[in-house]
């Protein structure tokens, strides 16, 4: 995705697309199940309702986001985007128990089906909707580092698989006559969001612990400071983390301790210009210290980077 697009498609706009796109499907999967009274197509529509709300409340968190920096929040408001992820996959799981308790009893007392062309046309239709404007946001999450968008796209590509479990389910069922094909793939449709669920309310737990920059994001520090690294400059107690589309990096820059302060500053300068060019969105904090002097940690174990950098601990 080029630059232009990519800054066209911001994480606000997209949110405002994904809206769109869940009152669309809705609207379909809701016809769709009304022609065919398939417990299948029911439950996808139940799927598109849980798009839509997460959808809202997504953009309501992208929009907290991208709030300054104030008094209160010296760092930002980044993490409230893990709020939307956690916030989606609540709702997937709830709405995977819905799907199931409403398969069973079908499962039991299969009911006869109408009209299967029209539900399959308009699922079909609904699920290439949601299959382009994920493919989109993957896109715009990334290029953003944006776990809102990418948690509602995971939701999107969720909701993609489950109309093709259902439309399998009915194309079964308009093949053999087994009515209770149609709960079947509901079930089947169900465990699977509610797996998808999960993964979402994880990662979202996780960025709020203050979980690591990915393993990419550290090579591209460790080359950094590997660039810097000389026979009179040393690093240790490199500690990393993310937050929302910011990244984090405190680390210790050992020096002789007969340069002047203004020759320290000028190398210390140079190597966050360095460290921001490398990874976009990177705030690093640089303590400067003497060549012969150790800074005191609490516990080894809080540095998984610095063992990572190949560093003593």
């Amino acid at each position: 995705m080029s630059y232009l697009p990519t800054r066209l498609l911001t994480p606000t706009r997209l949110l405002w697309a994904s809206i769109t796109v869940a009152v669309t499907t809705i609207l379909l999967k809701t016809g769709a199940w009304y022609v065919t009274d398939s417990v299948g197509l029911l439950s996808d529509a139940m799927e598109s309702f849980v798009n839509l709300a997460s959808a809202i409340f997504a953009l309501m968190m992208v929009t907290i986001a991208q709030r300054p920096a104030d008094e209160e929040h010296p760092y930002g408001h980044h993490k409230a985007e893990y709020f939307s992820s956690g916030f989606e996959g609540v709702l997937i799981v709830g709405v995977a128990f819905g799907i199931i308790s409403a398969a069973a009893s079908r499962l039991f007392t299969p009911q006869p089906l109408q009209d299967l062309g029209w539900g399959l046309a308009l699922s079909v239709l609904s699920s290439a909707l949601n299959g382009l404007l994920a493919w989109v946001m993957f896109s715009a999450a990334k290029a953003h580092r944006s776990i809102a968008l990418e948690a509602d796209a995971r939701h999107l590509v969720t909701d993609v698989w489950t109309s093709a479990g259902v439309v399998l389910g009915l194309a079964g069922v308009a093949l053999t006559g087994w009515l209770w094909l149609d709960a079947l793939a509901a079930i089947g449709v169900a465990l699977n969001i509610l797996w998808e669920g999960g993964h979402l309310v994880w990662r979202s737990a996780q960025g709020l612990m203050d979980e690591a920059v990915e393993s990419e994001v550290l090579q591209n520090i460790q080359a950094t400071m590997t660039s810097f690294d000389q026979q009179t400059i040393r690093f240790d107690h490199v500690i990393t983390r993310r937050s929302g589309q910011r990244r984090f990096v405190d680390l210790h820059m050992h020096m002789p301790s007969h340069w002047t302060l203004g020759r320290a500053a000028a190398v210390r300068n140079e190597l966050e210009q360095a460290l921001m060019c490398a990874v976009p969105g990177l705030r690093a904090t640089i303590q400067l210290l003497p060549t012969d002097v150790e800074a005191h940690v609490d516990d080894v174990k809080e540095l998984p980077a610095a063992r990572l950098l190949g560093e003593p601990t």
